[in-house]
């Protein structure tokens, strides 16, 4: 059995003149991040290993989170596809992996890897720092298919502040 935790960042600041690789997370990114990695502790959704987008904003969402696991920091993932995120989370090794990376791959991927849906009405759009936890009956990465996946969580920073 395998478990993924697919989180998007938190959002972003668009107030710099910086490329947009090297954005900042924004005050509500930076309030956003820490109240999903306490659900996701409270919740036992805890990552053995973590595939990370280079991207600033991708990083200070992973430090924000505070769930430490060894990490492989991947270029590929940023702004990737469904396809290049599949590939990547194929190679990885732990048997609980967290993803970060950027929309519209990560909703892509999302979707793509369930059975069904989340019974939510934002998992389509998947905004910042929405998070969804999912299991494999795999005993390897490497044997991940589309549609074989089992939603168990979905949430978003709103669900945890309203």
């Amino acid at each position: 059995m395998k478990q993924l935790i697919l989180i998007r960042h938190a959002k972003s600041d668009w107030g710099f003149d910086r490329p947009d690789h090297d954005r900042p997370l924004n005050a509500r990114g930076r309030r956003a991040a820490p109240a999903i990695g306490n659900w996701l502790r409270d919740h036992g959704y805890l990552p053995d290993e973590v595939l990370c987008s280079t991207a600033t904003r991708t990083r200070e969402t992973l430090a924000l989170l505070g769930t430490p696991a060894p990490t492989r920091y991947e270029r590929a993932l940023y702004h990737a596809a469904p396809e290049t995120m599949l590939d990547v989370l194929q190679s990885a090794q732990g048997n609980s992996v967290m993803m970060l990376a950027h929309n519209p791959g990560i909703a892509g991927l999302a979707e793509a890897l369930v059975r069904t849906a989340p019974d939510h009405p934002r998992f389509d759009a998947y905004p910042t720092c929405a998070t969804l936890v999912a299991r494999f009956d795999i005993d390897d990465w490497k044997a991940l298919m589309p549609g074989t996946g089992d939603a168990r969580a979905f949430i978003v920073p709103r669900d945890l502040t309203d």
